[in-house]
């Protein structure tokens, strides 16, 4: 699963070449790769900002991205010891923030791996997809005119035996129309919604009496319709997963706080102009 800890860490790193080879036997995250001013940087440090790469600089190797991870937290290093002897009052609070975000992520990280497995995958594609009622799809084409009169007069035609491709080439005013009013297949709500309509109600090859949507006046015929083939389980496990995951945490989250002794200030009782007041961080 992806790790949501390291994500919400990401920052841009200043990448450099040429590295020393570094010895990797005995090494502990506690082991001190660097001291700036007496303050100490452990591969534990490095380690953290490794895992919060963005995604193309994960895939450099490891000797690329020594120097320039270390580099980065040696420069940091300094900057923040420039101003060391208190915190600001809006750095006490950004850090409150995410010590809160990271833990709540290692938290949702477990309702995850716990919600997402092989199992729950293949139960919920065989519950939705292999023992769900089948859907239809259809295969129709139409001819598009402007009025309720044009559209009797080709129904008549249609009736009397005329092509339907060379009519909707010849009359619809549609972009289908060249290609003989072949719409191809679809599934439901695919279409607005009086046009579905018609379609669903059709038996194959039959043709419609005119029907009004929003774009014109309409003469459909059904050419076909199926069964929709359940997906291969490889092409919906992302959305399984996902859908899985949602529903996990917001069911834990739920619970969480509904057992949580939770007080809030009213908003009436707040003028909630003061959120746009970041002055206040500097009292």
């Amino acid at each position: 699963m992806t790790n949501l800890i390291t994500k919400l860490s990401a920052g841009a790193v200043a990448l450099m070449l040429a590295l020393p080879a570094q010895a990797q036997d005995s090494l502990t995250a506690d082991s001190v790769v660097a001291t700036v001013n007496g303050t100490e940087i452990t591969l534990g440090h490095m380690l953290m900002v490794r895992a919060s790469l963005p995604e193309q600089y994960q895939q450099l190797p490891d000797d690329v991205l020594w120097d320039g991870i270390l580099d980065q937290i040696v420069q940091q290093t300094v900057l923040s010891q420039q101003d060391a002897n208190e915190d600001s009052r809006r750095v006490q609070l950004a850090l409150e923030n995410e010590r809160r975000a990271l833990l709540a992520a290692q938290v949702i990280e477990g309702i995850v791996d716990d919600a997402v497995t092989e199992d729950t995958v293949q139960a919920f594609y065989d519950e939705t997809y292999l023992q769900a009622e089948p859907t239809q799809e259809f295969n129709a084409s139409h001819i598009l005119v402007e009025t309720q009169e044009e559209a009797a007069a080709i129904v008549e035609e249609l009736n009397g035996g005329a092509d339907f491709a060379e009519v909707a080439r010849e009359k619809s005013t549609g972009p289908s129309g060249p290609n003989g009013g072949q719409l191809g297949w679809f599934g439901p709500g695919m279409m607005v919604p009086e046009f579905q309509t018609a379609v669903e109600q059709l038996e194959v090859g039959a043709i419609s009496e005119p029907v009004q949507t929003q774009f014109g006046w309409h003469v459909i015929t059904l050419n076909d319709k199926r069964n929709q083939e359940a997906p291969d389980l490889a092409a919906v496990r992302s959305e399984i997963e996902t859908q899985l995951s949602q529903q996990a945490v917001t069911q834990k989250i739920a619970e969480l706080t509904g057992t949580a002794d939770v007080t809030r200030t009213a908003k009436e009782e707040v003028d909630t102009s003061v959120l746009s007041n970041l002055d206040l961080l500097e009292e």
